[in-house]
């Protein structure tokens, strides 16, 4: 059984150095990116330049209906949905992610996705002609739902189709074009583009044009293999799938290594997101996916992004001048996520997780220094700055793209759809969370609300050092083996499948299943 096992294993190592980054696989994975993700990161900062403009429309549509101005408390109420409903739809698209991938597959899920980026985008372009602001909440609700499926599907699919010791670089690549997205959305945004009393509605309308493209090009490229193999049975299109994938016919060790996979999970069967919160040999994965998402949004990164104006002008930057910080910020987070998917396969999961969370962290610690001594310190301004940048950087490299990566890689393909939409949803309750409680922090507790921030960043680190193993060049199933020493469970070698532990009268576990190594 040993020998069996260590031959799987070279067959494993072979099958991860075959991996290489073909052009039909790099097309596929930035044409996903660009017509899905981008728009999740441009529509997160679109409305940031124009939002006076945006809300004078507000004003001068009320005043043309009731023939006065609207109160300043509704001008608010109003703003507030139109910023918020972006993370609540987020959250709704979160929620059908279990039922759309399963039924419509990854690539599917994709193209039926982009008919509510377009509808959103007609809607929000159009909206100044047909004189009316309640059609661009109602499209920020759209567009939620649109990234909230995107933030999930987009990785997964990618995840799935990527070699293993290509897994994690391509992961990075959704997360890559969300700040690419963010930085466009601030370009276009300046004062001189687009971001103006003329401009800002084709600022909002041109998010259709991604979606456009993706759901003209992205047919003529393949489903995720696993999908194809282990959900829908067609093993010959897998084939192919994974052939086209892979540049290359000899993909027999991709094939046994899904059967393996599918054998493993047939007793199971597809997992509900009530199975996957009680099953006990994924316990740890669930667990593991939470705390991550929810260090990665109330570690501070929209507070950071929504009111990083406040902070430069406090800082002392000139008015006229915060816009161009702003976008080189934006250029930044851009660099240092692209660095990222060039590190991540040498460096591993971890490391970045580790890094990522600890510069946070210490960013946090420190901004809450500098802020509440500027005044009488007169350089800490600038430190303020510096503590803005390193933070960037350290959610850039880690905290933002690796935690999708990881749903992809801890999950088997059973679980993986269920697992994504208790992690997306959990990502978008926290964004939802931050951006309604934070202007509250910051009132009641000034600079200090960072220190929160820092609390958070650190509880996570002390998470992952414990228990969150590296995956890097690891398939599916040898994650799956790891985790389940974690979880007390066990695989048996011979058929792969997950063994609970019971413990007898007598205080001595017994195994469910008993392994032909322990015979």
């Amino acid at each position: 059984m040993k020998l069996k096992g260590e031959k799987q294993e070279s067959s494993d190592h072979n099958e991860g150095s075959k991996g290489k980054m073909t052009l039909t696989l790099a097309l596929v994975a930035l044409i996903s990116a660009f017509g899905s993700s981008f728009q999740y990161g441009y529509n997160v900062s679109v409305i940031n330049s124009p939002a006076p403009y945006m809300q004078d429309f507000y004003n001068q549509t009320y005043l043309d209906r009731n023939g006065e101005p609207m109160s300043s408390d509704f001008q608010m109420m109003l703003w507030s949905l139109t910023v918020s409903m972006f993370p609540l739809g987020g959250l709704f698209g979160s929620l059908m992610v279990w039922p759309l991938v399963n039924n419509c597959g990854r690539k599917g899920t994709l193209l039926i996705n982009n008919l509510f980026s377009i509808v959103a985008a007609i809607l929000m372009g159009t909206s100044e002609l047909a004189k009316t602001f309640e059609v661009i909440i109602l499209s920020r609700v759209i567009m939620g739902i649109y990234a909230g499926l995107a933030s999930n599907v987009v990785p997964m699919f990618l995840g799935e189709l990527s070699p293993k010791n290509l897994r994690g670089a391509i992961g990075i690549v959704p997360q890559l074009f969300i700040t690419v997205g963010i930085l466009a959305a601030q370009i276009l945004g300046l004062n001189f583009v687009l971001g103006n009393a003329e401009g800002w509605p084709v600022l909002l309308g041109l998010t259709g044009i991604p979606s456009l493209i993706q759901l003209l090009i992205l047919p003529f490229f393949p489903e995720s293999p696993r999908y194809l193999l282990i959900q829908k049975g067609n093993e010959e299109q897998a084939r192919q799938a994974l052939q086209k994938l892979r540049g290359h016919y000899d993909v027999d060790d991709e094939i046994e290594e899904m059967r393996r996979e599918d054998r493993s999970e047939k007793e199971e069967g597809q997992f509900s997101v009530l199975s996957l919160c009680t099953f006990r040999g994924l316990r740890w994965q669930l667990i593991s996916i939470i705390v991550m998402m929810m260090g990665q949004q109330l570690s501070g990164i929209n507070a950071v992004f929504y009111y990083a104006d406040r902070i430069f002008q406090s800082a002392g930057v000139d008015n006229n001048n915060v816009q161009y910080v702003t976008v080189s910020i934006g250029a930044i987070n851009v660099v240092m996520t692209l660095l990222a998917v060039f590190i991540v396969e040498s460096l591993g999961r971890r490391i970045l997780l580790l890094a990522g969370f600890g510069l946070c962290c210490v960013s946090c610690a420190v901004l809450t220094l500098a802020l509440n001594l500027q005044d009488s310190v007169s350089w800490m301004s600038y430190l303020s700055i510096v503590c803005v940048i390193v933070y960037i950087i350290g959610h850039a490299i880690g905290a933002s793209p690796i935690p999708f990566v990881m749903i992809t890689e801890m999950f088997l393909q059973s679980s993986r759809p269920a697992a994504f939409m208790v992690g997306g949803s959990v990502h978008w309750l926290c964004n939802f969370t931050v951006g309604l409680v934070f202007l509250y922090m910051e009132a009641g507790l000034g600079p200090y609300s960072f220190l929160i921030f820092c609390a958070i960043c650190l509880a996570t680190i002390i998470y992952i050092f414990i228990i969150v193993p590296e995956t890097k060049n690891k398939t599916f199933m040898e994650i799956n083996r790891i985790m389940a020493k974690r979880n007390k469970v066990e695989i048996q070698e011979d058929k792969e499948e997950l063994k609970d532990f019971h413990d007898l009268p007598g205080g001595q576990a017994e195994r469910k299943g008993t392994s032909s190594s322990d015979l």
